[in-house]
């Protein structure tokens, strides 16, 4: 008996595990397999992270150069400008009225793609790819992206916006709803489906008051965020405070600048404020 438990086991000679028979090292086991690869993770991750310093052209040296410059601008801004506030007001409204009307463009767009691209939905596994495809295109390019391209469609102005914040929307909004519609109990459809409902009626009257309250807070974010996202799209000739954050950029307009600053960061503050409490009172 103490022979045969010699020979199916191996011994360690210098820290190094041998085959009894063989008298070479066994395999390597798991605990050292997962370290090796730990560690060469490891050392991707920071070589990569060194690329990315390199590339980007990190400069401790310019910031510290350009610091004067950023404090002799700081003491221009001071007091900032309102004498233009009325104008300045309807470009903050309008960049408010951007993101609404965008989100909303955007939802509708968004809700039959959603049903295609969750997997309890969709009418067939061949239209759920091709429909997450699709999403990943529309998430993939930003807002600012999609808003300079209709400008040279459709001209100046905020309409240009609107579109550029619906398409990129529809990407997020679809994305997140399919997902939360996937989260959906199944108990309710199986019921609905067991009495011969049709794939319509199962949708509506068994699995979207279960996952309403999510996709209601699902589209109050993605309008908190395109608020702030927005206030940029100007710069691009998209409408919006953004135009005048860029006018007064241009002319170095500080006093003006910080004004523009200061209403941008009021308007986002109650915008967030208010869609946390609705969200809030949603969920």
């Amino acid at each position: 008996m103490l022979a045969l438990r010699w020979a199916a086991s191996s011994r360690s000679r210098d820290g190094v595990t041998l085959n009894a028979h063989t008298n070479m090292p066994a395999a390597p086991t798991r605990s050292a397999v997962a370290r090796l690869t730990f560690c060469l993770a490891l050392l991707a991750g920071v070589a990569f992270y060194v690329a990315c310093l390199v590339i980007a052209d990190i400069s401790l040296a310019k910031l510290w150069e350009g610091l004067p410059r950023l404090a002799s601008w700081a003491a221009r801004a001071w007091p900032p400008d309102f004498s233009e506030f009325p104008v300045l007001a309807w470009r903050a409204a309008e960049t408010v009225a951007m993101a609404t009307v965008g989100v909303t463009f955007g939802a509708i767009i968004a809700a039959p793609v959603c049903l295609l691209a969750a997997r309890n939905t969709t009418p067939s596994p061949w239209l759920q790819q091709p429909a997450r495809w699709l999403l990943n295109v529309l998430r993939g390019i930003d807002s600012f992206v999609f808003a300079l391209i209709f400008v040279a469609a459709v001209g100046l102005g905020p309409f240009a916006g609107v579109l550029g914040i619906a398409v990129h929307s529809a990407g997020s909004i679809a994305k997140l709803w399919s997902e939360a519609i996937e989260t959906a109990e199944p108990g309710p459809r199986e019921a609905a489906t067991m009495s011969g409902a049709g794939q319509l009626k199962v949708f509506l009257y068994a699995m979207l008051p279960d996952v309403m309250p999510q996709l209601a807070s699902i589209l109050l974010y993605l309008w908190e965020f395109n608020v702030r996202s927005s206030t940029v799209l100007g710069i691009v000739g998209a409408g919006g405070i953004g135009q005048e954050l860029k006018n007064s950029m241009d002319l170095l307009q500080f006093d003006r600048l910080f004004a523009i600053l200061l209403i941008i960061l009021a308007m986002v503050t109650v915008i967030d404020t208010l869609s946390a409490w609705l969200r809030r009172r949603l969920l």
